[in-house]
């Protein structure tokens, strides 16, 4: 069966499972960069806060033999698992001052974004936007994160610009930004000794290497860096979690690093995770980061 069928198929399963104490939909879900997954919601009638099951690998694992039945366990599983710990009481939402401390921003392309744009509030920045999420952590769960919609604003009677001076003071208290030589992460991530290579790569991201990408906004290592090195520093959109740093001498070949930008994006990184195919130059002198278009 195609993936339409496929989805049907396990929601009229789970629906006569659950009995009619439950709701069981099929929803469409807009992610980062315009993808679009599709997701299984259960709720009871009191739910206010529900997870949503993607089905998109469960369907690769009925391509590949898997019985509707056993994809149907396995969902219930993990709904049983989850659910309780996701649908918490979400009336503490609406009272800022209750979760001010947890607000932060990330960077995401503006363009590959538009639509979602269109309902979140954000702040233009070169190419890309700067939108913001509210950090929830469950003991069972682990962390969980919810974007921040208008809708949210008015509720809680806050301007973009004040949630924007909110998640910058959080960010810098919380998510700390984080500078260390490619080599070193190399190690972190491989467990083994990296030699040093010539091409003084560094990574800039946060504390947690989550959305570690934004740090450009708060930066203060990537003054200090450019002033040891004595030079500009070219910018390298990794992804959203980090960016690559290296000198720039405005000698270098930029077509080469836009293309291996690109080709990485196409081939190695996540499409939900691209952060730009563009290239970035923070400018000592003026201690500021400007687009590179040429």
């Amino acid at each position: 069966m195609n993936f339409k069928e496929f989805t049907d198929s396990i929601a009229g399963v789970l629906q006569r499972r659950l009995g009619e104490n439950h709701t069981v939909t099929v929803t469409e879900v807009l992610k980062n960069n315009d993808i679009r997954l599709t997701g299984i919601v259960i709720m009871e009638e009191s739910d206010n806060v529900y997870p949503t099951i993607y089905l998109e690998e469960p369907y690769r694992q009925y391509q590949d033999g898997a019985s509707i039945q056993r994809i149907v366990e396995e969902i219930l599983t993990l709904y049983e698992k989850h659910a309780h710990n996701i649908k918490l009481n979400m009336d503490f939402f609406r009272d800022f001052s209750r979760i001010e401390d947890r607000i932060f921003h990330k960077l995401v392309n503006y363009d590959k974004n538009r639509e979602q744009l269109l309902d979140v509030p954000h702040f233009r920045w070169h190419n890309l936007a700067v939108i913001f999420y509210y950090m929830m952590e469950d003991a069972t769960v682990g962390r969980a994160s919810i974007l921040i919609h208008n809708n949210h604003l008015d509720l809680w009677g806050q301007a973009a610009e004040e949630v924007y001076r909110t998640a910058q003071q959080n960010m810098r208290r919380h998510m700390p930004e984080l500078l260390l030589p490619m080599s070193e992460l190399l190690e972190e991530l491989m467990g083994v000794q990296v030699e040093e290579r010539e091409l003084s790569f560094y990574v800039l991201t946060n504390k947690d290497k989550m959305f570690g990408a934004s740090a450009m906004l708060y930066t203060e290592q990537m003054k200090r860096l450019a002033y040891r090195l004595q030079s500009d520093l070219l910018i390298l959109p990794s992804s959203v979690h980090e960016v690559l740093l290296l000198p720039d001498d405005h000698d270098r070949e930029y077509d080469f690093y836009r293309q291996m930008v690109q080709e990485v994006n196409a081939t190695q990184v996540d499409p939900e995770e691209i952060l730009s195919d563009s290239l970035y130059r923070y400018d000592r002198e003026k201690a500021e980061i400007e687009e590179i278009f040429a």
